[in-house]
């Protein structure tokens, strides 16, 4: 078993940070969580394979060739059998049920499949190369977890994260990201909109229930604390506004639900919170979804 990916348009000559790639994956697998946090991930060694598009050079650098770059982690610590209960039986909020009605007897059993963090963990590695290339323009990604049930002073999640998992179940979080150095101009009007973008990068990782930016659902400020006159670009508006970026910082946050499936009902390793682990994913998703927005769209005009 294994998780993989293939990655096309990285130009050539552009070098791989793999240690930047290692702490990325080290954290998506939950090995530097809170113990207890991530049980099932911490039996993965989760070592990536390059299969194409890479080559050493000259002082053992790994450097891409220009052509599509191939990679491949495998599963050392696949447990089916943790999932034989489900040949008769779908999880409640989790996909079993509605992948039986799109793939019928031929829905695998024998774990989450395309609905499981396992994934992500492709994810991961190929937003490593995007924020690489993003690097060398000046822009930087910082995804964090922001909120952990109700709680949001960081220094309490640790307790509540061991708390959840002592008693088999888990709880829903929300992770916060940053985006510094986006020039201004970055984007499309209408319906391929920024955060349009961003939203769908977002939406597409399993367990992400919600995507907000700017002032998001705060409904609390009237318009005249948020908008005055003379302050362009504005603050207040999460660094896009008209569905371009602003040049101001990029501001937005995801919230993660609470895991569906549950150790103190069905047994296994499972998460207490997804969130925990979602945030290097987060980062990745933002990384893929802007380089690829600056090289296939209109880029700002150079006055």
């Amino acid at each position: 078993m294994a998780i993989g990916g293939v990655v096309d348009g990285m130009p050539a000559g552009q070098p791989i940070d793999l240690d930047a790639i290692r702490a990325a994956i080290e954290q998506r697998s939950g090995r530097l969580t809170p113990a207890g946090t991530s049980p099932r991930a911490k039996a993965e060694a989760d070592e990536v394979e390059w299969l194409s598009g890479v080559l050493p050079d000259a002082d053992g650098r790994l450097m891409t060739t220009g052509t599509p770059l191939a990679f491949l982690i495998r599963n050392h610590n696949a447990r089916p059998e943790d999932y034989e209960w489900m040949r008769q039986n779908c999880r409640p909020g989790h996909a079993d049920y509605t992948y039986r009605a799109k793939y019928g007897r031929y829905f695998d059993y024998r774990g989450g499949g395309r609905a499981s963090a396992r994934e992500t963990a492709a994810r991961v590695v190929a937003g490593e190369l995007a924020a690489g290339l993003l690097h060398q323009q000046g822009i930087t990604i910082e995804a964090r977890l922001q909120q952990v049930g109700l709680e949001t002073d960081p220094s309490r999640f640790d307790e509540l994260l061991r708390s959840v998992q002592a008693d088999g179940d888990s709880i829903g979080g929300i992770v916060g990201c940053t985006v510094t150095g986006l020039p201004a101009g970055i984007g499309e009007p209408l319906f391929d909109k920024l955060q349009c973008r961003l939203a769908a990068a977002m939406m597409s990782i399993n367990g992400c229930k919600g995507f907000a930016y700017g002032t998001g659902f705060d409904m609390s400020p009237r318009g005249s604390e948020l908008y005055h006159p003379g302050e362009v670009p504005c603050p207040a508006s999460g660094g896009i506004e008209g569905g371009l970026s602003n040049g101001l910082p990029l501001t937005f946050s995801c919230a993660f639900k609470p895991a569906a499936t549950l150790t103190r009902l069905y047994g296994g390793r499972h998460d207490a919170c997804i969130a925990v682990r979602a945030v290097p994913v987060v980062r990745a998703m933002t990384a893929l979804a802007l380089q690829d927005f600056i090289t296939t769209n209109t880029t700002p005009h150079d006055e």
